[in-house]
């Protein structure tokens, strides 16, 4: 099947399916496969861990309710980020110095898997240097610079350094941030075309994916995995469930570890090259310290990618340009006059801790989740660790599957009002 800019009426709109290159036309599953693995969900987890097996020489099924991409994986805001999504500290504390070490090394193979699968496979996406941290408050600028210090001191990780509020405002158009600092070995690329540039791969690899074919059923037949769709089903030695915020009901023994929120994203109309640079003048992506932050960049045709605002809900609001477009000129007023061309949400998955939740039951189900909005790298490298798995190497999958993730209070089906209580208290903070 030759690739080609098709794109389907169940892919929602966004700047990324409009620029995406690579949408193929979709192959439900049609009948009985059996495989060595069966991969449900075809974002970074499900894709990337497809592609480590079939390199590998795993016979491997990827089965996808909607399209490549359809999820958080394409279309979230595209930064790529050094770490967890918890500070070094932080993960100190919950597990002690060498496992908190460990866990950062592990993220900084993730960032150089990435750039190899760029490189190795030539996805055309856009990747550019520079992730800045800019702190909304005057009280969270000390944090940051400790995080800065401490990757610098603690970990050798010479890629970072702080930047004073003068500086800042020389790098963004707005004076409303106080200081912060820049990672040059992050980043930010076009989310779309690199999950679709791995799909690719692992198609070429060997891998039968089949779009718009739901997993409606798991069971057993025979000792081994059998998964009901409504065009057929997928007998399975193996099976990987890599659903995040979409994962449901399907295995409720996992379900209640992640909770799926819904975040927004706004496309601006392209400024011109004079006015883009205005805004960010050295090409970074750009992160608040907001609980719930803003997030942005510019895109290759100089638009203004904004993030803003989350919901806790099953449906999107209904004027997501217009929640935010506020949050937007907080930052920038003077782009008041300027047209917003697209607006769109993405359900992502986050844990109690905010680390992603792996593991393995009945000893040959495995999946990994709840990457909590920073998943471009570790996702991928999710996918080698889940391949070693089930190639006889589990020891680093084991090791992830000892960090803590606690599930929420209440379960999967009484979660979500502790949740939202929660994100509203501190919503409020960061107006205060």
């Amino acid at each position: 099947m030759t690739p080609h800019n098709f794109v389907p009426a169940d892919h929602p709109r966004s700047y990324y399916v409009d620029t995406a290159k690579g949408l193929v036309p979709p192959v439900p599953l049609n009948g009985t496969l059996d495989c060595d693995v069966c991969v449900i969900g075809g974002g970074y987890t499900g894709v990337a861990t497809a592609l480590h097996l079939a390199e590998r020489g795993v016979d491997t099924v990827l089965l996808e309710r909607v399209r490549i991409g359809w999820g958080a994986s394409g279309r979230n805001g595209g930064q790529f980020c050094s770490g967890q999504r918890v500070e070094p500290a932080v993960m100190t504390g919950l597990m002690g110095a060498t496992r908190a070490r460990a866990l950062w090394d592990m993220a900084e193979e993730a960032k150089a898997l990435v750039r190899g699968r760029i490189a190795r496979h030539a996805i055309d996406c856009d990747l550019k240097p520079g992730l800045i941290a800019a702190a909304f408050k005057a009280g969270h600028l000390q944090e940051i610079l400790d995080y800065a210090e401490g990757l610098r001191e603690d970990y050798g990780y010479a890629h970072i350094r702080p930047v004073s509020r003068e500086e800042m405002r020389e790098m963004l158009g707005t004076d409303i941030y106080h200081g912060g600092c820049i990672d040059i070995d992050a980043g930010h690329l076009h989310p779309l075309n690199y999950l679709l540039g791995l799909a690719r791969a692992a198609r070429e690899a060997g891998v039968k994916i089949h779009e718009r074919t739901a997993a409606t059923a798991l069971t057993r037949e025979g000792g081994r995995h059998l998964v009901r769709t409504a065009g057929g089903d997928v007998r399975a030695d193996t099976l990987v469930l890599a659903c995040n915020g979409y994962l449901g009901r399907l295995e409720p023994r996992i379900a209640g570890s992640i909770m799926p929120i819904n975040n927004f994203i706004i496309a601006t109309e392209p400024l011109g090259e004079e006015r883009a640079r205005s805004i960010i003048r050295n090409d970074a992506a750009v992160a608040d310290s907001k609980h719930v932050l803003d997030y942005y960049r510019l895109s290759a045709d100089g638009r203004l990618l904004f993030g803003g605002g989350e919901s806790y809900r099953a449906t999107f609001p209904k004027d997501i340009a217009g929640l935010v477009r506020r949050c937007m000129l907080r930052v920038f007023p003077q782009l008041a006059d300027v047209k917003i061309d697209y607006a769109w949400g993405g359900t992502l998955a986050i844990t109690r801790t905010r680390l992603p939740a792996y593991g393995r039951l009945d000893g040959d189900l495995y999946y990994a989740q709840g990457f909590s909005g920073q998943g471009v790298a570790l996702t991928t490298l999710a996918g080698k660790v889940i391949a070693e798995a089930i190639g006889g190497a589990p020891e680093r999958l084991d090791f992830l599957s000892e960090v803590p993730t606690p599930p929420f209070p209440g379960g999967p089906f009484l979660r979500w009002p502790t949740l939202v209580a929660g994100m509203a208290y501190h919503a409020l903070l960061d107006r205060l």
